[in-house]
Formats: C-alpha cells, sequence, structure tokens
C-alpha cells in the first residue's frame, strides 16, 4: 500500500517498532474524548490539537450513534491536528503527535 498523501507531505513514518510501542503504552490508557452524533466538529479537532500537545498520545472513543467510520474518523483529526494514526481498533482510535522539546515525554524506540 502505498503511504498516505500526509505522511509523504511531512516526510515523517512511523517504524514497526516505535507503532509496537506505543501500542503498548495505549492498551494501558482509558479514552479521553468521546465523537457522538455530531461527529467530527471545529470543537472537537481543537480539543484533540490540544490534548496531543499536551499527552502526545491519546485515545478516542467513537461512540456507537456516530455514523462516520472510525478509520475515516482518524485519518481526517490525524491529518487536521498533524498527528499520527497509531492505531484504530473497533471503535477506538490512538493518535501520536512528538511533543515539542520541552513537553517530550515519550521516548520512541
Amino acid at each position: 500500500m502505498p503511504p498516505r498523501k500526509s505522511e509523504i507531505k511531512k516526510g515523517i513514518t512511523m517504524t514497526s517498532k516505535q507503532r509496537a510501542y506505543l501500542k503498548s503504552l495505549a492498551m494501558t490508557m482509558e479514552p479521553i474524548f468521546q465523537i457522538g452524533k455530531n461527529s467530527m466538529t471545529p470543537e472537537v479537532t481543537s480539543a484533540v490539537a490540544e490534548a496531543l500537545a499536551a499527552r502526545e498520545l491519546i485515545k478516542i472513543s467513537v461512540l456507537q450513534n456516530c455514523a462516520d467510520d472510525p478509520k475515516e474518523l482518524a485519518s481526517i483529526l490525524a491529518e487536521r491536528t498533524r498527528s499520527q494514526v497509531v492505531q484504530v481498533i473497533g471503535r477506538k482510535i490512538v493518535l501520536y503527535k512528538e511533543g515539542k522539546d520541552d513537553k517530550k515525554r515519550i521516548e520512541l524506540p
């Protein structure tokens, strides 16, 4: 599968080892956002961007009443927040965005 346009544009691709490490960190996390029937709003996007800046790695839950596909939502959110999709399992989305030097918490292998 060819890389997505967003990955080409940024020039950043995560290795499988880095992705596996982030998945292991995300396993113990609880979702901090829920996307419901209103789906993607500008408020949700800005809140996710702020959370990524503070935490680097976040988990989002897509509720049953949301008609949109979680994989599509994940790619849209990643593009709008300039982050990377770590994984989408069922209705859970995990996003990662490397923090600035002073706020960097997660060291990738």
